[in-house]
Order: C-alpha cells, then sequence, then structure tokens
C-alpha cells in the first residue's frame, strides 16, 4: 500500500511574519526569542536600557536562521509603543504573534508598608504598560489574526506575603487578556497567560535579595517537585501558547510553578 503524503498537512507552528517579545532582552525574553527562532519565526524584540543584552537575544535567533530586530522601548510611553509595532510591521509585512515577558523591578514588601508613589509607579510600568502594548497590537493582530500570550505569576493562585506589586498589576493584566479572548476571538485573535512560579531566572534573581535565607528555604520546599523553574521551560510554555499547536486555545491561564499552587 503506498505511503501517504504526511508531510504535505503538516502546519508550521508559526506563519511569515515576525513575533514581537516585549522584555526579549531579559533572561526569560532571550530563551522565548530563542525557542522562537527554533519554531520557525522571525523575532522583534524590545528592551529598557541593555542594549548589549537584546543584541544577545538577537543572535540567538539569527544562529537559527531568522531575521531579528531590536528596539529599546519604555511601555509607559503608549506613542513610543505604537510607533515600535508600525516599525515591526513595516520590516516584517506581519505581526503575528506578541509575547510580554516584562515584569516591574519591585520591592518585597507587606501591603501595608507599600509607598502611594512606589504603588503608583508599580501600576504604570506594568498594568498601565501593557495596556499601551496591547492597544497597539491588536489592530496589527486583526488584519490576519494572531496570539497574544502575557507571563505573570501563579501568586495569583496562592498569595505570597510581600508580593502584592506583583500580583496586583498581574491580576489587572489577567483580567485584561480575558477580556481580550472574549472580545477579539471573531478576529482570530487568541489571548493567554503564563503564570510563573519560582523560576532561577529573570525578575527572581533580583528577588533572593530581598528576603531571608529561611524564606528561600521554605519557597524551595513548597515546591511538589522539589526544584526550581528554568526560563527554557518557561519558553517552552510561553511559544506553544503563540503557536498554531495551541489554535484552539484562548482565555486560559497555564500555571508553570512546579505544582506550588496546588
Amino acid at each position: 500500500m503506498p505511503q501517504a503524503n504526511v508531510s504535505a498537512s503538516v502546519q508550521p507552528d508559526f506563519p511569515e511574519g515576525a513575533a514581537v517579545v516585549i522584555g526579549g532582552s531579559g533572561g526569560m525574553g532571550r530563551e522565548i526569542c530563542r525557542r522562537l527562532a527554533e519554531c520557525g519565526s522571525d523575532v522583534a524584540l524590545t528592551y529598557r536600557n541593555n542594549a548589549a543584552k537584546a543584541q544577545e537575544a538577537e543572535a540567538l535567533v539569527e544562529q537559527h536562521g531568522r531575521r531579528a530586530f531590536s528596539s529599546g522601548l519604555d511601555i509607559a510611553d503608549a506613542a513610543a509603543v505604537r510607533t515600535f509595532f508600525d516599525t515591526v510591521a513595516e520590516r516584517f509585512n506581519r505581526i503575528h504573534s506578541v509575547i510580554v515577558a516584562t515584569g516591574a523591578d519591585i520591592k518585597m514588601r507587606y501591603v501595608a508598608d507599600v509607598g502611594e508613589e512606589e504603588w503608583l509607579n508599580t501600576i504604570n510600568g506594568d498594568l498601565n504598560g501593557f495596556f499601551h502594548v496591547v492597544k497597539a497590537a491588536i489592530p496589527h493582530l486583526r488584519k490576519q489574526g494572531g496570539a497574544l500570550v502575557a507571563t505573570t505569576s501563579a501568586a495569583l493562585i496562592r498569595h505570597s506575603p510581600k508580593d502584592i506589586l506583583s500580583t496586583a498589576p498581574k491580576a489587572g493584566i489577567e483580567a485584561l487578556m480575558r477580556g481580550i479572548a472574549r472580545e477579539e476571538g471573531r478576529n482570530g485573535i487568541r489571548a493567554n497567560t503564563v503564570a510563573l512560579g519560582v523560576i532561577d531566572g529573570g525578575l527572581m534573581d533580583r528577588v533572593w535579595d530581598q528576603i531571608t535565607p529561611e524564606m528561600a528555604e521554605a519557597m524551595r520546599r513548597n515546591i511538589p517537585l522539589k526544584r526550581l523553574g528554568l526560563p527554557r521551560e518557561i519558553a517552552d510554555v510561553a511559544v506553544y501558547l503563540a503557536s498554531s499547536r495551541a489554535s484552539f486555545v484562548t482565555g486560559q491561564r497555564l500555571v508553570a510553578d512546579g505544582g506550588y499552587s496546588v
């Protein structure tokens, strides 16, 4: 019996065009850029201050034969965010995915100890900045459909003391993404989140200096898998949600925390 031509029916993970990674120069973001390139996508990424790290992320993409572009961007600047997306669309003809892998550089404090200015700055930089990103991205994604993915926090499910400056804006991001999933599905846009647990990299690198050794040990002990997560594991999840393999998945939160929130 002749063999069926299976390869002709295999759908690529991504169409032509670019995936945007907001925060692509960070430890988590660089792994996401690399994984996107491995899966066949060109990548446009942003950085806040560290152009050298952004160049490293570009190099990772180009090593896999894909095109890369990086740009400095403060997502609190709505006009700059719109200009960035327009530039990417012009360079790559299409934006098919947007992955937001940023987070506020926060201090660990109890709610009662958070200052008003600190609160407002965190909300503006994280939640309002995220709104600027999706506001600018949606018109581009509506043209041919696409995916939005945001990293949030597993602490939304199991609260971690002193983590309110992280979880409060992430809760708003989760609500925004569910709204987008409901409203924009008719336009072929999917919206999902990855709720992160304790990851050995990214913003967690700055958290370790703010907590006691006893608290750090308790965090590790409370993870059923008995280890920290790795940035490449988060990249696998985020890129899966952005890809055609998750084409019928929208409005969902995928928790990647080693079971911490169970």
